[in-house]
């Protein structure tokens, strides 16, 4: 049975979807089936793993608002074992569409039953904010990766962030973990990303990833390309923290279940 992880962060600019298509790539190319699913009406993670939004018919609006089978909607990428559920602007008026449908929180979680164990991870990119799409991949997430970048006021965010996962446990998903706090945009140059690294570790002790991403040029780059950095540059800094990061995900699950 695959496990389900939402990349989540309500302030943007963090590397949310950065992570979600590099960590997907890494995965994969670990040999772990993967699957993407795009819950971004802006369809970034779409466009930056390579897919055309706009000629593809498959996207993650045919599942939520028409009730397609989820099946019929996933797509293969240009990488081996990692496939994807597209967005694109369609999805921008869902939040209202959504509304009216019963059980609204908990479309997504229903169809991805259908194809849960055929992955080994199903990934999931949402917007930042707390919207009906978001909601959705929370409900149907068995754990949330949570970016923070490394900057004063991500400290101040650490309590909504708590707030809102424990929101969450309370309301729509009970199961729900944090998978992971993982720093991005880290620059050793300055005492700034140490003292962010030191007092998130504070807040989640055991939660904190230990691959820390860099800034690096060719990770803001690469999805212009429509290419994750395993393609587009492997031997980056960017290329081996991502790496790292899937070894770190994929060894502390082994852990988990083992124990």
């Amino acid at each position: 049975m695959g496990k389900v992880i939402v990349v989540a962060n309500q302030k943007g600019g963090v590397g949310k979807t950065t992570t979600t298509i590099n960590l997907s790539a890494y995965l994969a190319d670990s040999k772990k089936k993967t699957l993407l699913i795009d819950c971004d009406p802006q369809g970034n993670a779409s466009s930056g793993i390579g897919i055309d939004k706009e000629e593809t018919e498959a996207n993650v609006y045919n599942v939520l608002v028409n009730g397609e089978d989820i099946a019929k909607n996933i797509i293969p990428t240009q990488y081996k074992n990692l496939s994807i559920i597209p967005s694109n602007v369609d999805l921008a008026g869902a939040e209202i569409e959504l509304v009216s449908f019963n059980n609204r929180e908990y479309l997504l979680k229903e169809a991805i039953k259908k194809v849960k164990e055929e992955y080994d991870y199903i990934l999931i990119d949402c917007p930042p904010s707390l919207g009906l799409l978001t909601l959705n991949a929370f409900a149907a997430a068995d754990s949330v990766i949570i970016p923070i970048q490394c900057e004063y006021y991500a400290l101040e965010g650490l309590g909504q962030l708590t707030k809102t996962v424990s929101t969450i446990k309370q309301s729509i998903n009970k199961d729900i973990e944090i998978e992971g706090i993982l720093l991005t945009m880290f620059d050793k140059r300055t005492n700034l990303s140490t003292v962010v690294y030191e007092e998130v570790k504070k807040f989640f002790p055991d939660k904190v990833y230990k691959t820390v991403i860099p800034r690096n040029v060719r990770l803001s780059e690469a999805p212009s390309f429509g290419e994750s950095i395993i393609s587009y540059d492997k031997f980056s800094k960017g290329a081996h923290a991502y790496k790292a990061l899937a070894k770190e995900l994929i060894k502390n699950n082994k852990e988990n279940k083992n124990g």
